[in-house]
C-alpha cells in the first residue's frame, strides 16, 4: 500500500480498533463474520489514486511494454494509462506478455470499461447519423450561383435594368456496379422561363446562366449511364442526346448565342427523352451517337410522325495540343452540319472556333453561324474573350454579332468570381451589359 493510502486509512483503522476494544463484549464472532462478508464493507483497495506515478508497478509495466512517449517520467492519469493498454491489446503486441496484460487489465478494469462505454456510445451516434444519410455509393455535389448585372439598350432610362439572379443546383450520383452511374440533378432559380416584356430587358435573356426555374425547385435532369463493352450508354429525361459525344470547343462564353463555339444545334444536340452512346477507338479518336424525342406529355407521343424527334452523330480527334469535332444532326425540319476545333500552341493562349450550317427542309435559304474565341491563364485566373454571330443568318440577311470578355478568378477551391462585359448587336440599338457572377461549389 502506498504511503498516501496508508495515511488516509490509518485514522479509520484506529477508530475501528477503539470501538472494538470498548464494545468487545457486545460483539460475537458470528456477527463479525457476517459483517466482513457484507457488501457494505469498504476495502482499503478502494482508496486508489486517479494518477499513476513513476515507480508504480502499473506505470513501469506499461512503460516497458509500450515504449510510449507518454511514460516519460511524468505522471499519467489512469484513463490515459488505460488508453495505452487498450492500444496495446488492440495491436496484438500484448500476446507475448499475457500475464502482465491480465494483471494490468485487472488493475485498470474500471477505466477500460469507461472507455468501452464511450466508444459504444459514439458508435451508436454514428450509426444513427448514417441511418439518415446516403448510401456509401451515393455522392452529393452542387453549385450555387449569383449574378448581378446591368444592361442597357440605347441608353434610355426605360431600357436600362439592374438585375439580381440566382441559380442553385445539386447532383446525386449513385453507382450500383462500380462502373455505372445514376445521376439526378435538382435545381432552382429566379430566372423565368420566358422574359417578361413589361419589366424591360433582362440581363439573363442573353447570358448563358443556369436554367429557368421561376423560383421553383424541380428535377432538371435524371439519367442513367452504364458500359456495354467498349461503349458508354446513357438514357434519361431532360438529358442532352450528345451527353457522350466529343466536343473540341474550349472557350468560356458569357453570351448564350456563343455557346459551343456557335455549333450548339449539331455538336451539342439537346433533347428531352434521350439516348446517347459514345466510345473511344484509341489514338485520339472518339465517336458519339444520339437520339431524342419529346417527353410524351402531349398527344403527339414519342418517336411518332407528329412528335419532335432529334437524331445526330459526332466524330472527334484530339492530340496533345489540338482537337477537332465534326457533327451532324437532324432536328425535325432542319438538318445541321457543324465543326468545332481548339488549338493550343506552345507558350500561346488556346484558340477555339466553330461553324454550323443549317439546311431547312421548307426553304432554300441555308443558314450559317460561327464563333471564334481565345482563353489564357492570367495570374491565378483565366481570361476569355469570344465573338461570333448572335444567331444563324441567311445570305440575304445582315450579320449581327455578339462579343464578350470575362475573367474567372478562383477565390479558393470552392468559390469563383467572374466579372464580365458583353455587347450584342441589334437591328436598332445594341444591347450592352456588365456584371459579376459568383459561384460556390460544394
Amino acid at each position: 500500500m502506498k504511503l498516501f493510502q496508508k495515511l488516509i486509512a490509518a485514522p479509520a483503522i484506529i477508530s475501528m480498533a477503539s470501538g472494538l476494544a470498548v464494545n468487545a463484549a457486545e460483539i460475537n464472532s458470528t456477527d463479525l463474520g457476517n459483517y466482513s462478508n457484507s457488501n457494505n464493507l469498504v476495502s482499503l483497495g478502494d482508496f486508489k489514486s486517479d494518477t499513476l506515478f513513476p515507480g508504480d508497478w502499473a506505470y513501469d509495466s506499461l512503460k516497458d511494454l509500450t515504449n510510449s512517449p507518454r511514460f516519460n517520467g511524468n505522471s499519467v492519469t489512469r484513463l490515459e494509462a488505460a488508453a495505452e493498454l487498450n492500444n496495446l491489446i488492440a495491436g496484438g503486441e500484448g500476446l507475448m506478455n499475457g500475464a502482465a496484460i491480465d494483471r494490468l487489465s485487472d488493475e485498470l478494469g474500471s477505466e477500460l470499461a469507461i472507455m468501452k462505454g464511450r466508444v459504444d456510445g459514439l458508435e451508436a451516434r454514428i450509426n444513427g447519423i448514417e441511418a439518415g444519410s446516403f448510401t456509401e455509393t451515393t455522392t452529393f455535389g452542387g453549385v450555387a450561383e449569383f449574378l448581378v448585372g446591368a444592361s442597357s439598350n440605347g441608353g434610355t432610362d426605360s431600357d436600362e435594368a439592374v438585375m439580381f439572379n440566382y441559380h442553385y443546383s445539386f447532383d446525386l450520383n449513385t453507382s450500383f456496379t462500380g462502373d455505372d452511374k445514376l445521376n439526378v440533378e435538382i435545381s432552382s432559380g429566379n430566372q423565368n422561363a420566358k422574359a417578361d416584356s413589361d419589366t424591360g430587358r433582362r440581363v439573363v435573356e442573353v447570358l448563358d446562366f443556369g436554367e429557368p426555374a421561376g423560383d421553383g425547385l424541380r428535377i432538371e435532369d435524371i439519367n442513367y449511364t452504364f458500359p456495354v463493352g467498349e461503349w458508354k450508354l446513357s438514357f434519361g429525361e431532360s438529358m442532352d442526346a450528345s451527353k457522350n459525344w466529343p466536343n473540341a470547343c474550349a472557350v468560356n462564353n458569357i453570351v448564350d448565342a456563343l455557346a459551343d463555339c456557335g455549333a450548339a444545334n449539331s455538336v451539342d444536340l439537346s433533347g428531352d427523352i434521350s439516348f446517347s452512346a459514345g466510345r473511344s477507338f484509341g489514338d485520339g479518336w472518339d465517336v458519339g451517337l444520339g437520339i431524342s424525342a419529346n417527353d410524351g406529355e402531349t398527344a403527339k407521343g414519342m418517336f411518332t410522325k407528329e412528335g419532335a424527334d432529334y437524331y445526330g452523330a459526332a466524330l472527334g480527334y484530339s492530340s496533345d495540343n489540338y482537337a477537332v469535332t465534326l457533327a451532324y444532326s437532324d432536328k425535325e425540319s432542319t438538318s445541321y452540319w457543324g465543326a468545332t476545333a481548339a488549338y493550343t500552341p506552345d507558350g500561346f493562349p488556346t484558340i477555339s472556333g466553330g461553324v454550323e450550317f443549317g439546311n431547312p427542309e421548307a426553304s432554300s435559304n441555308d443558314t450559317t453561324q460561327y464563333t471564334l474565341g481565345i482563353s489564357s491563364d492570367l495570374g491565378e485566373g483565366e481570361l476569355s474573350a469570344s465573338f461570333g454571330t448572335k444567331d444563324a443568318y441567311t445570305d440575304s440577311q445582315t450579320e449581327l454579332f455578339a462579343y464578350d470578355v470575362s475573367y474567372s478568378y478562383p477565390i479558393n477551391d470552392a468559390m469563383t468570381i467572374t466579372p464580365f462585359v458583353y455587347v450584342v448587336e441589334q437591328t436598332g440599338d445594341d444591347d450592352t451589359g456588365i456584371g459579376v457572377m459568383t459561384s460556390f461549389k460544394f
